[in-house]
């Protein structure tokens, strides 16, 4: 190898490690705020990636339907919640976020589909109509079981994965979708050509960063997270409202699976299964940074893209067995060093 390759490889991982970054970040996020490794992160980079290619070409999006789907169940539960005791304001409040919000993006995405309009407005439609599964989806599968041991979490969180990739099957099919590049052109930075679509992955990834630093340290449910995450109970006491800080871990999450999707579509062709692997590399980064800190778990992703990119050249048929055996001394160190296991 010489240094050209190394450049060339250097530059592959550093993209799909900012990918990753975007992805443990959510993951560190979702368990720290609500205890629930969140393994069906991976499905929302795939839904957003196909749904911006279907965009792409003036289709509609299946995903809008089922984010229908998603808030008549959710709006559902809250009936069942409300059996016995009638109120109204809590009714209306439900049906506006529940059937209202997905029916006005449902909508939104019908008029603006066939217009084919920028990249930028059907990468924002395509935030639009992810981000809010989140919510739903937290209300459906976790906020009932908030209480729960983490094992309980960790089988539902399985199991939802499983759900939400057999959904990608029905609605987007077998086949591989691919997006256009937010914006085309090539850079050289002396002998290395740098694509316009790997500095929209650079420039968010830093962006998404920054705004979760500005979030969590200067504004009130950002604190209101943090506390969360450092003593649920002992929020709780002091007036932080639980639910509202687990729905938006859930909506920052889809939100970041979202992003991800779009600037990750334009660069591979995307299944409806291919969110798992690509969740599980986050996932190894997540488990690098111990799924409590940010910064180590960013680091981790970059070099998890790099391992990956160099492996890939020169053991490509063991590539993702070794970027995931890099968690096993990990877990090693971390069973010797913690001398209490909690099962909540």
């Amino acid at each position: 190898m010489d240094f050209t390759i190394a450049a060339f490889l250097m530059q592959d991982g550093l993209t799909s490690g900012a990918v990753y970054a975007l992805l443990g970040l959510a993951l560190v996020l979702v368990f720290s705020v609500t205890r629930v490794i969140f393994i069906p992160q991976g499905e929302f980079v795939a839904y957003g990636a196909m749904t911006l290619s279907l965009l792409d070409t003036g289709r509609f999006p299946p995903t809008a339907i089922l984010l229908m789907v998603f808030g008549a169940a959710a709006f559902l539960l809250d009936l069942w919640e409300y059996r016995g005791r009638y109120n109204a304001a809590a009714l209306l409040r439900s049906a506006a976020i529940n059937l209202a919000l997905p029916g006005a993006i449902y909508a939104l995405a019908l008029v603006l589909a066939p217009l084919q309009a920028g990249p930028l407005v059907k990468a924002l439609l395509t935030v639009l109509i992810i981000a809010p599964m989140g919510m739903y989806v937290y209300r459906i599968a976790f906020r009932p079981l908030a209480d729960v041991p983490v094992l309980v979490l960790l089988i539902v969180s399985v199991g939802l994965h499983l759900a939400m990739m057999g959904l990608g099957l029905v609605f987007f099919g077998a086949e591989g979708l691919r997006a256009q590049p937010l914006s085309n052109g090539v850079y050289m930075l002396g002998f290395l050509p740098v694509t316009a679509q790997s500095l929209w992955i650079y420039g968010i990834t830093i962006a998404i960063i920054v705004g979760l630093y500005v979030f969590f340290e200067h504004t009130l449910l950002g604190k209101a997270l943090r506390a969360t995450a450092i003593n649920r109970l002992g929020a709780r006491l002091v007036g932080v409202r639980t639910q509202l800080t687990g729905v938006t871990a859930f909506v920052l999450a889809a939100t970041i699976g979202a992003v991800s999707g779009i600037l990750i579509g334009p660069i591979t062709t995307i299944y409806y299964d291919t969110g798992f692997i690509i969740g599980l590399k986050g996932f190894v980064a997540a488990i690098i940074g111990g799924l409590a800190s940010f910064p180590v778990t960013a680091v981790a992703a970059i070099g998890v893209g790099i391992i990956e990119a160099f492996t890939s050249f020169y053991a490509s048929a063991y590539k993702e067995i070794i970027v995931f055996s890099l968690i096993i001394p990990v877990l090693i160190w971390l069973s010797i060093t913690t001398a209490v296991h909690e099962d909540d």
